[in-house]
């Protein structure tokens, strides 16, 4: 028998939980009917929930059907308990979207929407209260088509027309009902598993009316999951039971949990210090408040289990990946208020309780005010959470004005970079941080080829990346939108340990945002408000006054609808207002839109007096080891100390690189360079031992030699000088040559040739110009001869850094070897093979002086040729003038 989770959401008053009581009553579970507003309901079973008729936290029961086993998870309606109902999400198989049929489609209900298309999660519509004035069928389900989507079919027409509308949801389904002229309920659930299709049933809950519909549309147009051998569970919810004791829900998805098991965290790039490994006390099926105890729980599965003290919502036990970060977030943040004299930290411990079953408050304490602030998504959440407190820990608590959670993002890319080298300890990371689009929240990947940071430590990075909550610069808040790449990183074979690329990465990350133009995002709401035709032109200018936008009002008998979006900042006290000036006929509903760029963000930031260079436990500063002690390096200069060169170039920096981020080096002078060797040098044989270089042998002392001796000794030819030019390098190091690699990199390319051969004509060395295969894609290595220079394509798979390392090596034994780039880890190479180095802007004016120098030769040889020309002109002429005298005497 097939075993499915399924969950019922809806958005507040649409009669949820007046379902989910038809459900059990019909299905066999309960005797009678409760109601909310009777306060007897089966599932609302805390004292909060009965007291304010809303559904507070998830609830379970079990609901048998002849050919299903489904556990039904009520979830809260109200959009201040919108992260209790995420949570559930993450372990349904099905859901019962409820949608009022005289409210019909609202803004939370399109939240519902997106939240079920983002996990996947097929979807039922069950369109309830149509027994109600103005509830119309055609009308919701022509909204519901046009706002929700197309494969909204209602099922309650007759089966020709149905199995037409079930037609057009799929092509496979479209050929199969045109050869055979009908579809199974079969066909129907596959295109629901799929997403492809959503039923509609019509009905009254209250009254019944369309349940057994829905229960037959449950257990006949679904699909049993399939899940795998092994062990895997999926937390989403921390609670305590009555007695205080810590219960886990999970849903097992593969294999099966057994009592006195042993479960782990464990998982690929989890640092160690985060794994555990617990047994389970107790195996529970709950349904309502009552539960049974089983030995086992199989795949599907949704339960509680004791003895777990370490589980977080979201988490993945055995072979089950954890789940991502929850998009609906806290939008107001409140500093709590406790009693004078009251104990602040033995209250942090017990809020923090309430934290590990509800994420989402975040629970912070601020350690220089000493005060604990916590997180929430509106009034409503706030008085619950005063109640919590008090029945649970008999604190009495009460909360400050609340303010904006903002957030941060950055308008343009940007590198961030991070050393870590204290004593016997290193660590260097690259990171390039990139804007996305809204909505988008953070994205993490790699960049960075395997020969330059081993693949186990790039995956290091990414696990500190996602494990720690990013802080802005401007007012301290969490940084959203962003895609943040590792793209270069450098690590020490002995010294290197894990938590050394932790303080890197953290480091960068704050580096880079500490650089970038910072942008300050503010929440905003999607609002629907009824109120009278009277109160029309003052709801409008309030909402222009906001800063809202506002569809066309909507006319309805006595009352006007106005439909928009608004900052929470305007709207999260409007609801009074609103009730007061409409004498309490208005009704202001809202759902959270998302974030958007702050209207006021000097006057947020002024407000919030964050310095981050005060917030020591987000450092953007970088440690550097000299003279065996480790020192601290301000943000601001670190690029000029870095030992790895990633190659960007993002407009901030000048075109060849590391010269341009260390003001002190710049020029061409040999004292900078000698100095910048001899730095090199240093780090090299502090990291890699002394560096052994060919001697070179005096000069020998001229002397006179005879005829016969200059005969008998052959005289020894002069040794060519090399010199290789990491072509890409110096591409995207002089302005001339990126600017033509924008257009084409083949006319960039050749280019540089040219240059290097006009070059090479005038120094007389061995050029070996070297480009990377990722380029130019090749199955081996392609080394040609352009005029009187080599050009090299490295073979695939093989950078230029790889070719030129082991010719500097073959070379330079028997050589002199200079290598033009600036590349920061070719730099070292280069120094440790005895070979000199030279960087882009170096080169390029080398290449200039040459250039200059032939020119100056050019010119002299053009005025000589022309000199000459004249001089024997003029003795032509004199000659002609001699020869005509003498015929005329």
């Amino acid at each position: 028998m097939k075993k499915l989770a399924v969950g019922i959401l809806a958005h507040v008053d649409a009669g949820k939980t007046t379902l989910t009581e038809g459900l059990l009553y019909r299905g066999g579970q309960l005797k009678k009917l409760g109601r909310v507003d009777h306060r007897d309901a089966f599932l609302d079973t805390g004292a909060l929930e009965r007291e304010r008729g809303i559904t507070i936290f998830s609830k379970q029961a079990r609901l048998p059907l002849p050919g299903a086993e489904v556990t039904l998870v009520d979830t809260p309606g109200h959009v201040d308990f919108s992260s209790e109902m995420e949570r559930t999400l993450q372990v349904l198989d099905y859901a019962v979207l409820v949608v009022s049929g005289t409210d019909g489609v609202q803004g939370h209900t399109r939240t519902l929407w997106r939240l079920l298309e983002q996990y996947r999660i097929p979807a039922f519509l069950f369109i309830n209260k149509m027994d109600l004035p103005g509830a119309d069928r055609g009308a919701v389900l022509e909204q519901l088509r046009t706002q929700l989507g197309e494969g909204c079919v209602d099922f309650g027409q007759p089966e020709a027309a149905l199995w037409e509308q079930v037609a057009l949801c799929g092509e496979e389904a479209l050929e199969r009902y045109l050869e055979q002229g009908k579809l199974s309920h079969r066909d129907a659930a596959e295109l629901i598993r799929r997403r492809r299709l959503f039923p509609c049933l019509f009905g009254s809950a209250l009254r019944l009316e369309g349940v057994d519909a829905l229960l037959e549309a449950l257990e006949r147009d679904t699909l049993a999951p399939v899940y795998g051998p092994d062990f895997g569970a999926r937390v989403y919810k921390i609670a305590r039971d009555s007695q205080g004791g810590r219960l886990t829900w999970l849903k097992v998805t593969g294999g099966t949990l057994r009592v006195k098991d042993l479960v782990t965290n464990r998982r690929a790039g989890l640092p160690e210090d985060r794994v555990w490994s617990e047994k389970v006390d107790q195996i529970r099926f709950y349904s309502g408040e009552k539960y049974r105890l089983a030995e086992q729980a199989p795949a599907g599965s949704v339960c509680a289990v004791t003895g777990l003290s370490r589980t977080l919502p979201g988490e993945g036990l055995g072979a089950e990946r954890t789940a991502p970060a929850p998009q609906l977030e806290p939008v107001l943040t409140y500093q709590v208020l406790l009693e004078e004299g009251a104990d602040l930290h033995a209250a942090l411990d017990k809020l923090r309780q309430l934290q590990e079953e509800d994420p989402q408050l975040h629970i912070v304490w601020n350690r220089s005010l000493r005060q604990i602030h916590v997180q929430l998504m509106g009034e409503v959440q706030l008085e619950v959470l005063q109640r919590l407190i008090a029945d649970r820990f008999g604190l009495a608590v009460s909360f400050g004005p609340g303010s904006i959670v903002y957030r941060e993002t950055i308008a343009a890319p940007v590198e961030g970079v991070g050393h870590y080298e204290p004593l016997r300890h290193y660590a260097e990371v690259h990171l390039l941080l990139e804007p996305l689009e809204r909505g988008s929240g953070l994205q993490f990947a790699a960049d960075c080829p395997e020969d330059r940071l081993e693949r186990g430590w790039q995956r290091l990075i990414l696990t500190h990346l996602e494990e720690k909550e990013h802080l802005g610069v401007l007012t301290g808040s969490p940084i959203t939108d962003l895609r943040i790449t590792l793209v270069d990183g450098r690590a020490h074979e002995k010294h290197t340990e894990g938590g050394d690329f932790r303080q890197a990465t953290y480091r960068a990350v704050r580096q880079g945002l500490m650089e970038a133009e910072s942008v300050l995002l503010e929440p905003w709401y999607d609002f629907r408000l009824e109120v009278p035709q009277a109160c029309v032109g003052r709801a409008m200018h309030d909402l222009q006054r906001m800063g809202g936008r506002t569809q066309p009002p909507e006319t309805g008998g006595e009352s006007v609808l106005l439909t928009g979006a608004a900052p929470v900042a305007a709207l999260r006290d409007y609801a009074r207002e609103v009730a007061a000036y409409t004498r309490g006929s208005g009704r202001l509903l809202c759902a959270l839109r998302g974030y958007e760029p702050c209207r006021e963000q000097a006057a947020a930031v002024r407000a919030r007096e964050y310095d981050p260079l005060r917030d020591l436990d987000n450092p953007a500063d970088s440690i550097f080891c000299a003279h065996g002690a480790g020192f601290s390096v301000p943000w601001d200069q670190v690029k000029a100390r870095m030992h790895v060169d990633s190659g960007l170039r993002l407009g901030t920096e000048e075109p060849d690189g590391r010269e341009a981020e260390q003001p002190a080096r710049r020029g061409g002078s040999y004292a900078a360079g000698a100095a910048l060797d001899q730095e090199l040098q240093a780090i090299f044989e502090r990291t890699y031992g002394p560096v052994k270089r060919r001697p070179i042998p005096p000069p020998a002392r001229p002397r006179t030699e005879s005829r016969q001796e200059k005969r008998s000794v052959p005289s020894r030819p002069e040794e060519p000088e090399y010199l290789l030019v990491d072509g890409y390098n110096i591409i995207f190091a002089w302005d001339e040559l990126k600017d033509a690699a924008h257009a084409s990199l083949d006319a960039a390319r050749q280019l540089l040739m040219d240059l290097l051969s006009n070059y090479q004509g005038f120094r007389s060395c061995v050029v070996i110009l070297v480009f990377d295969a990722y380029k130019v894609p090749r199955a081996t290595q392609d080394v040609s001869r352009y005029h009187n220079i080599y050009v090299v394509y490295t073979k695939q798979a093989e950078t230029a850094d790889a070719y030129i390392e082991k010719a500097t090596y073959e070379l330079g034994r028997h050589h002199r070897v200079r290598v033009a780039t600036s590349d920061g880890t070719e730099q070292l190479i280069i120094l440790g093979h005895g070979a000199l180095r030279l960087s882009a802007r170096a080169f390029r004016a080398e290449v200039e002086q040459a250039g200059s120098q032939m020119a100056a030769i050019l010119a002299r040889n053009n005025r000589r040729e022309r000199s000459g020309t004249v001089q024997a002109a003029l003795e032509r002429a004199a000659e002609e003038k001699g020869d005509k005298m003498k015929e005329n005497g």
